[in-house]
């Protein structure tokens, strides 16, 4: 066997001794009733030997029976068939329940941590990858599973079966320890040919998964450039590929699995051509002849299970390379002991921050201070690092360099889940879930629905709300498809709302509302019953003016920082930014100002 199988062989045992280890006891159940398995077959054999001389023979040389001997042969077939019939279904109830456990246990592992690495694991793995490792990737591991009970049980048939057939016959036992090395070896090659083809197939899964995923999340700009046909080839080409890996691993099957049903039934003309022989010399009793033949014949076939196990190891090595990538993958986000003060808005302070990603740095020693419930704006132009900034306020990522504090103390000793429960953010995107509008408010929170109503009414959502079918009740649809942009952004403020944060980050998170209602929505914020310290990531200057402070963004630097009125003074970058919208609205409305209306009908759509 070169390096490469006995690399994968080895991988592939340690992945059924983790199985083993995780569910020790079913596998144990499951192990027992394989053993019985493996010895009703002997048992069977001898009764039918006894069967035959006692009650056949006699029976045809008298040319009668007795009803007490024909009791007796069903009585002692039914028995054996029992003790068959029970470990068969032993050992598949047991080894199905130890894969679709271990199946539930690896989805419910991976999938905690994806909730537990940071926001830049994710941005460097594709969404269909991941959806892979924690489907097919976790089902390829734990394929093997099924038939490892009766490949043991298969091991104890083999170890009786010889030591039966070498009592009856040792020439006989002989022929069977010449057949049984045979099917060993070929099963051996077969995994050789077959780990590579395997191991192929099982990568474009993830790759198919991936560009299905990219094309279905990307539903709009694939409709509106009019890219079907170009998103189709390029489905189209991963399938190709994955089929004919799926073929290759089909042909390779084909071939050997005819050769390796071949060999066992070879054994059986062998054994009862050369029982025959032993049988005119009287060396053996026509008995003992079909107790071997039937011995035989009935553990020919479960050897095969060995190929089963063989064959999938392949996969599982895969897989479970695959799913460890996940498991092993570091950059849990460090905990301590520190904890908020217990009410009251939350003081925020970002130290010499400093933050790249893999195409380079995007802030650059950033330090800022956010007072107590105040309002401060972060300004600047596209890509100079405001959406960074605002995800390491609420410890989305960590800074590679510098602090970030509330209330004074570094957000990376607080204990786990002590920001999240003090801090929300909303970004541009809202993304909603197929579920209800109070699903989707709540997600999880325990409050009564006058909570729920109550911030609503903060985003002006509690009438639109009304008007839809069933009210709170109402399903939004994936990615809250039956809700226009503007009332999509509204429901995720009032999600951040409805728990009454300290502090809340909105990242451009009333882009898709009305001028008007954003003031309005802004300004209930500040005014909050539960007043939070409030950061914008803002662009429009009526938005802009609300805020306390304003921090003026450029290259990942901060430039300048005071009022509104003190920027537009002093900053021409500054003033030439926030006073670009307004230019272009007008430049867009016409001599009449028309256009200014449809701009506005279009926005809130």
């Amino acid at each position: 066997m070169s390096g490469t199988d006995s690399s994968t062989l080895r991988r592939g045992l340690g992945v059924l001794s983790v199985a083993v280890r995780e569910e020790p006891w079913i596998f144990t159940a499951a192990l027992l009733a394989s053993c019985l398995y493996g010895v009703a077959p002997v048992a069977t054999s001898w009764v039918l030997g006894r069967i035959t001389e006692r009650v056949v023979l006699p029976a045809f040389e008298a040319g009668r029976t007795t009803t007490a001997a024909l009791t007796g042969a069903g009585l002692a077939i039914f028995g054996v068939a029992m003790l068959r019939v029970v470990g068969v279904i032993g050992r598949r109830v047991g080894a199905g329940i130890m894969q679709f456990r271990l199946q539930a246990t690896y989805r419910r592992k991976v999938a905690r941590h994806y909730l537990r690495l940071p926001l830049s694991w994710h941005q460097r793995h594709p969404a269909g990858q991941l959806l892979s490792n924690v489907n097919s990737d976790v089902e390829a591991v734990w394929a093997p599973i099924v038939p490892l009970p009766t490949a043991i049980g298969v091991v104890v048939m083999l170890l009786a079966a010889v030591v039966s057939m070498a009592l009856v016959d040792p020439v006989l036992a002989g022929v069977s320890l010449l057949v049984f090395p045979a099917v060993g070896l070929l099963n051996v090659f077969y995994q050789r040919r077959l780990s590579p083809l395997a191991a192929r197939a099982q990568s474009l899964r993830a790759e198919v998964s991936d560009i299905a995923h990219e094309s279905f999340d990307g539903a709009v700009v694939v409709k509106t450039l009019g890219l079907e046909r170009y998103e189709t080839d390029r489905m189209a080409a991963a399938a190709e590929r994955l089929r004919d890996a799926n073929i290759a691993v089909g042909r390779t099957r084909g071939r050997f699995d005819p050769m390796l049903d071949a060999l066992p039934n070879l054994g059986i003309l062998t054994v009862l051509a050369v029982g025959t022989v032993r049988l005119a010399a009287g060396a053996i009793t026509v008995g003992e002849l079909v107790q071997v033949a039937y011995l035989f014949t009935m553990i020919a076939f479960p050897v095969r299970a060995f190929g089963w196990v063989l064959a999938e190891l392949p996969r599982s090595s895969v897989g479970w390379s695959r799913v460890r990538h996940v498991l092993d993958a570091e950059g849990d986000r460090s905990t301590g002991e520190l904890r908020l003060a217990d009410a009251g808005p939350i003081s925020l302070h970002t130290r010499g921050v400093s933050y790249a990603y893999d195409a380079g740095n995007v802030l650059h020693d950033v330090t800022l201070r956010v007072g107590s419930g105040r309002t401060v704006a972060v300004v600047g132009p596209t890509g100079s690092g405001k959406s960074t900034l605002a995800a390491l306020m609420v410890r989305l990522v960590d800074p590679l360099e510098g602090d970030v504090l509330m209330d004074g103390k570094d957000a990376r000793e607080m204990r786990s889940g002590e920001v999240s429960s003090a801090v929300a953010f909303v970004p541009q995107e809202a993304l909603l879930f197929d579920d209800t509008v109070r699903g989707n408010v709540l997600l999880g929170l325990k409050v009564p629905d006058e909570r729920v109503w109550e911030a609503l009414e903060a985003v002006e959502a509690a009438d639109v709300v009304r008007a839809l079918p069933q009210g709170l009740d109402t399903r939004v649809g994936e990615r809250g498809a039956t809700l226009s942009g503007g009332q999509r952004q509204r429901v995720a403020l009032a999600r951040a709302l409805v728990r009454r944060p300290r502090l809340l980050v909105l990242d451009d998170a009333t882009s898709s509302i009305d001028p008007q209602v954003e003031g309005r929505i802004l300004t209930r914020l500040r005014d909050a019953r539960v007043p939070s310290t409030l950061v914008l990531v803002a662009y429009r200057q009526a938005t802009i003016a609300l805020a306390d402070q304003v921090v003026h963004i450029e290259r990942g630097r901060v430039v300048d920082s005071g009022t509104h009125e003190e920027l537009l003074a002093r900053c021409a970058g500054y003033r030439e930014l926030v006073t670009a919208y307004e230019r272009e609205e007008r430049r867009a409305a016409g001599p009449d100002g028309s256009g200014v209306a449809a701009i506005e009908e279009g926005r809130t759509a």
